[in-house]
């Protein structure tokens, strides 16, 4: 599923007041991680995750595994802070 832009700002204003819900930390994306992380987009739809790799780069491949997985779609990411629908 590919947003849209006017989808994509909706989404990001919404997601504006949110705490980060999941925690990923050096081990990367672990099981556990995975099914929290789906767990809180079942709940929830629209998260936000605070991903602890220090490098751009990583953080970029951690997020783009984690979709993957859960099905999930990269809404933004600002720093260390992604919002994934």
């Amino acid at each position: 599923m590919v947003l849209s832009p006017r989808e994509r700002a909706s989404l990001k204003g919404r997601a504006h007041g949110l705490e980060p819900g999941v925690h990923v930390g050096h081990a990367g994306v672990t099981d556990a991680v995975v099914r929290e992380t789906d767990r809180a987009l079942t709940a929830h739809e629209l998260i936000k995750i605070r991903v602890g790799a220090a490098d751009r780069d990583d953080r970029a491949t951690v997020v783009a595994d984690l979709c993957e997985k859960t099905g999930a779609e990269h809404v933004q990411s600002v720093g260390r802070i992604s919002v994934l629908w």
